[in-house]
């Protein structure tokens, strides 16, 4: 059972997470591999209301998407993007990234090396990772304006669509952690975390949320 105060003090850190962007007409929509097809489904969305004339779909496989998406997460989004009817010219894959980090890096190099020029990106990601892909991308491509965006939904419903309450808390936890570690590391630019995110954040962590952090020394 997932208590009244565990509950508020994810959906507190849950929109913390989102950087409600709103999104418009950007040079690319690049696509964060995951086990959620909903960001391919997002990405796609977009495209097709004119909001980018290309897509590139990052990712290879991790613990959590290998089963689901045995071909790697970037090939499954794109054969996705093709049942949607986007024309298989304006989908790119990048299928080697592992983690955050490597998708921003491979896919600017991707994209250079296709010769396409990129001043701005629409960015998207499950609801979760928002923040973090934004901080990621504003270090190591700082050069081009950064969209975060991903599927709209409430935390209930994403919890519906995962089927696993523990689990989505933990992701969001170890989301969290993330942007408290990793910019003194290199990784991603420093963003403010609010005082009642970060109390919420250590009731968590001391309710036992827990089994998606990283070491606390690690990068």
């Amino acid at each position: 059972m997932i208590s009244e105060q565990a509950w508020a003090d994810a959906e507190l850190i849950w929109d913390f997470h989102q950087m409600h962007h709103e999104p418009r007409p950007c040079s690319v929509a690049v696509g964060l591999g995951s086990h959620d097809i909903g960001v391919a489904d997002t990405t796609v969305d977009l495209y097709q209301c004119g909001l980018a004339p290309l897509i590139v779909f990052t990712g290879a496989t991790s613990p959590t998407s290998r089963a689901r998406m045995p071909r790697g997460e970037a090939v499954h989004y794109r054969e996705r993007a093709l049942e949607l009817g986007v024309p298989p010219k304006d989908v790119l894959v990048e299928p080697n990234a592992r983690n955050t980090g490597e998708n921003i890096q491979l896919v600017r190099t991707l994209l250079e090396d296709v010769g396409r020029p990129v001043t701005s990106i629409l960015l998207v990601s499950k609801p979760y990772e928002e923040r973090r892909a934004y901080a990621t991308a504003r270090k190591l491509w700082p050069e081009v304006e950064v969209i975060s965006t991903s599927t709209p939904m409430t935390l209930a419903e994403y919890v519906t669509s995962i089927g696993d309450p523990k689990l989505v808390m933990d992701m969001l936890v170890g989301a969290l952690q993330r942007l408290q570690l990793y910019p003194a590391q290199g990784y991603m630019a420093h963003m403010p975390v609010p005082d009642p995110a970060l109390l919420a954040y250590q009731r968590l962590r001391e309710g036992g949320f827990t089994s998606r952090l990283v070491a606390d020394s690690a990068p």
